[in-house]
């Protein structure tokens, strides 16, 4: 799918990777993008950096059907179409499956985990396909791209992670059926599953603590640039034949227990 023009919504799309996304996407490849996001203030930042002809901001809540319906009408009224939809909204937290205390973890903490880092991925997901569906194939075959983001620790949890690593599983293994399913309309479905990015949160961090997370990276020995993950985004809309994939874009690095 050629990107130029096309309308793309990005879940979490007002601050790290799905900001970097969004910017990549609109200024070096001519998209339009809708930014879906809970961050009011860092919304109504983006949409001044980019402008309203190229981009829209809509407070949108994943984890609520009728907020991402209202959500995606709204871009349907600015935009007049959904041809690309990604998920990077997510949310992080510690889970174990046993406290210090030896009891067992709440299941509040695990069901708040799910319920937006996979209930909403299919849930923004499913929406953007039924109005994907509508739309003119491009070439004759293609009518929308869906790419959900998962993480390496879908593979490789770490102590602490059960909740975080178990939602980014289920992410993953949304790509098959929903690409079986939807190959039919010409929708693509994919994943990444990104590693350690120099994200504004990561560049926070103390200069000890980066240094070790380089360790477990095997080359290049650095954390990822945000412009290599939107790049990513880019190839899978624009090679037809990438379907039902999650890409690993981690620098061969797995991370450790802890």
């Amino acid at each position: 799918m050629r990107i130029q023009d096309k309308v793309i919504v990005i879940s979490g799309g007002a601050s790290g990777l799905g900001l970097a996304t969004a910017r990549y996407l609109i200024e070096e490849r001519g998209a339009r993008v809708a930014i879906l996001d809970l961050n009011d203030e860092a919304g109504e930042r983006a949409l001044a950096e980019f402008g309203a002809a190229k981009a829209v901001y809509l407070r949108c809540d994943v984890s609520q059907a009728e907020s991402v319906a209202q959500a995606l009408d709204a871009v349907l009224e600015r935009f007049g179409a959904i041809h690309v939809c990604i998920n990077c909204a997510a949310i992080l937290g510690p889970s174990k499956v046993l406290g210090r205390d030896g009891r067992a973890t709440p299941l509040e903490r695990f069901a708040q985990m799910t319920a937006v880092n996979l209930n909403g991925v299919f849930n923004v997901m499913s929406q953007c396909a039924e109005r994907m569906a509508k739309n003119e194939p491009e070439a004759g075959e293609e009518r929308g791209v869906v790419i959900n983001i998962a993480s390496g620790a879908a593979f490789e949890g770490q102590i602490g992670q059960c909740a975080y690593a178990a939602s980014k599983a289920g992410v993953i293994g949304l790509n098959m059926p929903a690409a079986r399913e939807l190959g039919a309309l010409g929708i693509r479905v994919n994943a990444i599953a990104p590693g350690l990015f120099l994200t504004p949160m990561a560049a926070q961090m103390d200069e000890k603590i980066i240094a070790g997370l380089k360790e477990q990276i095997e080359a290049p020995k650095r954390l990822g640039d945000m412009r290599e993950f939107a790049h990513c985004c880019a190839f899978i809309i624009e090679n037809a034949y990438l379907n039902a994939e999650t890409i690993r874009l981690d620098a061969a690095s797995r991370l450790r227990a802890r």
